[in-house]
């Protein structure tokens, strides 16, 4: 989960680097956007994964 919490921080830091105005650029559209999804996709993960009983 630690992964996850540390990929969204870095999906909305690389959102607030874009240098266009209001955040219009790359980074504040489509990078960004897309780690945090990526971040939201691994604590899903976590949260539903179920070690394998011996």
């Amino acid at each position: 989960m630690l992964a996850g919490v540390a990929v969204l921080i870095l999906g909305f830091i690389i959102m607030s680097l874009d240098g266009e105005p209001y955040g219009f650029g790359f980074l504040g559209l489509t990078l960004g956007p897309l780690v945090v999804l990526l971040g939201f996709a691994i604590e899903f993960v976590a949260i539903l994964y179920k070690p394998k009983e011996k």
